[in-house]
């Protein structure tokens, strides 16, 4: 997401920040600032909307031997510079990556207290917060302020009453911290500080640590020392951007365990059997008022759109229908004020689908936007919105946005749901406690995907794939298929399975590979029929399955195993599967992966 830096040294405090914040550029942002203690001993913050460069162009000649750094992607508050990091209150100065999901609670408190907030963000909480418990020890203030924290950070804290130190907390946000001379390093990835020094140290979970200029000492929330095992890394910096992976593409498919928990934080109330959308801005008594949801998309997100269609009709019980932007700005929709026109986009600004969402307001609906990118058009033009959190993402092929989208229409389809009774308490508390799971699930994929290289390596010589799956995972066979067209440039079709003897059958041969989505469920036999039809043909059939499936193993020529789960959560596994088989062909075949031909990430022209 956002990014992390700090310094402690004898160097040139400011022109070190601000060379580190560029190395984390590539992760995307909307604000930066910084702030650093000069050689009088006074705390100076500077931050700004836009660039880095904007940054530099505000900040004087000044002497400072600490400081801390950030580049925002704004998730609450829009992307403004009182928004913009660094937090201050009193002497204390934060910055901080991650969601702190009892936020509201906490600044009602503080603001009962007489603490006065000047941004709409969940960061400027931490500040305040260390401020109150600050009695002349940093770090009990920082351990004591987050013991009151539910969410995700990884934070810098730095205060003009302990110039000679700064303080760093991780907890499910990436932080790690650089050793050098005389000098040392807090950062949320590697790529910012390996310009500097190449001695790291990994910090984990609930882990707190106290940076000065001759030491660093991790501690536990509760005091207690830690030891931690120096690393020596041996990337060059362009391999660091991608935090050693060969590609931006394969870097996000594996940030996925985190992108899908992040979608999810704050927004799973388990014991209520329920979804949490505060941004929503819909009541019970509105959501029960809509006949009929429209979904509209390009791409990627729309073949998201297409499973929200399976889960609203099935678990809310509301008809859905889906089009493409690019069609539905030019038809002559039967739209009403009792239709949820929902709007997928990841960046926002897709052109064909804000047409689509002017095109609906011009009917009375309200519009809901589902998007990545605070701020965006969409944002504006949209009744409501919802954002999935992803965090930026390079890679032309969408894989952690189109994830991050199915969570948000898996929790809003449960939220319906529930407010219009079409689902028991417990049915969504099980549901829910499994959405909990699939991070761990997508992490266990991850382990093995070596199995899904092999495979890829076996068909690579292919000119034609057939992606085929039934109901909800008819719609990952069409990305599976896109996934595979986009990067390696080979021909390749999704079919809603039924549909292989009305014409594609013509098609099948020994030389079409066939990937069949089949994990256990209520078309489980017909899907298994489909496999048949096809090995008839003597083509040859991957298929991704339940782990404990022998049965699949009869009539397929390779099984891709996912963890078991419910049956309406298996194409976010299947999702992974068919991204990792999509980036290990292209990979084979020495295709341009993270930046295909004729492509381009945002499609801001019709």
């Amino acid at each position: 997401m956002c990014g992390i830096v700090g310094y402690i040294g004898d160097g040139d405090t400011v022109t070190i920040l601000l060379e580190s914040l560029r190395r984390l550029e590539y992760r995307g942002y909307d604000s930066a600032g910084m702030a650093i203690i000069d050689d009088e001993g006074n705390a100076r913050i500077f931050k700004i909307e836009g660039e880095i460069s904007e940054l530099e162009s505000i900040i004087p000649g000044i002497s400072s031997r600490v400081g801390i750094g950030h580049t925002r992607w704004a998730t609450h508050g829009r992307p403004t510079t009182e928004n913009a990091h660094p937090h201050c209150s009193g002497n204390i100065c934060v910055v901080h990556n991650g969601i702190i999901e009892n936020y509201q609670e906490l600044k009602d408190e503080l603001i009962s207290e007489g603490f006065v907030f000047i941004s709409d963000t969940d960061t400027e909480v931490l500040a305040h917060l260390i401020n109150k418990y600050d009695t002349g020890d940093l770090r009990l203030a920082v351990s004591t302020a987050l013991g009151h924290v539910r969410g995700s950070y990884a934070i810098g804290v730095l205060s003009n009453e302990h110039p000679d130190e700064l303080i760093a907390a991780r907890k499910d946000s990436p932080l790690i911290i650089g050793l050098g001379k005389d000098e040392n390093f807090i950062a949320s990835d590697i790529p910012a500080v390996l310009k500097y020094t190449n001695r790291i140290l990994y910090i984990d979970n609930l882990e707190l640590i106290s940076v000065k200029q001759d030491s660093v000492r991790v501690f536990d929330m509760e005091g207690n020392p830690v030891e931690k095992k120096e690393h020596i890394i041996e990337w060059d910096l362009e391999a660091a951007e991608k935090a050693g992976y060969p590609h931006f593409m394969l870097k996000e498919i594996h940030e996925q365990t985190r992108s899908i928990h992040e979608t999810m934080t704050g927004r799973l109330h388990e014991l209520e059997g329920d979804v949490n959308f505060e941004e929503l801005g819909l009541n019970r008594n509105e959501i029960r008022q809509f006949q009929r949801i429209e979904i509209i998309a390009c791409g990627t997100s729309y073949n998201a759109g297409l499973l929200g269609k399976y889960l609203f009709e099935w678990l809310a019980g509301i008809h859905t229908d889906v089009d493409t932007g690019s069609e539905f700005r030019y038809s002559s929709p039967v739209l009403d004020p009792s239709t949820l026109v929902i709007a997928i986009s990841q960046s926002g600004e897709t052109a064909d689908t804000l047409a689509a969402v002017h095109e609906a307001t011009s009917y009375g609906c309200r519009t809901l936007a589902i998007t990545n990118v605070v701020g965006s058009t969409i944002f504006r033009d949209a009744s409501h919105t919802i954002y999935t959190r992803a965090g930026p993402e390079i890679g032309v092929a969408a894989t952690k946005s189109f994830t991050s989208q199915l969570v948000v229409l898996y929790l809003l389809a449960i939220h319906f749901a529930r407010a219009r009774s079409r689902m028991d308490a417990d049915r969504a508390r099980m549901l829910l406690s499994e959405l909990r799971k699939i991070p761990g699930h997508v992490s266990r994929i991850l382990e093995d995907a070596g199995t899904i290289q092999e495979c890829a390596s076996m068909f690579v010589k292919a000119e034609n794939y057939f992606f085929i799956g039934r109901n909800i995972n008819y719609p990952v066979a069409l990305e599976g298929a896109l996934k595979l067209k986009e990067i390696s440039y080979i021909h390749a079709e999704g079919y809603a399975a039924g549909e292989l003897k009305h014409g594609p059958l013509a098609l099948i041969s020994k030389d079409v590979p066939v990937v069949a989505i089949a994990p256990h469920g209520h078309t489980y036999d017909k899907i298994l029929s489909n496999i048949k039809e096809v090995t008839a043909r003597d083509a040859s059939v991957i298929a991704i399955a339940d782990c404990d499936d022998c049965e699949i193993r009869k009539f397929a020529d390779i099984v891709i195993p996912i963890p078991k789960t419910d049956e309406v959560l298996t194409p976010l596994l299947s999702s992974v599967v068919v991204q990792l088989l999509a980036y290990y062909t292209a990979l084979e075949l020495d295709c341009s992966i993270d930046k295909p031909r004729n492509l381009a990430k945002s499609v801001t022209v019709e």
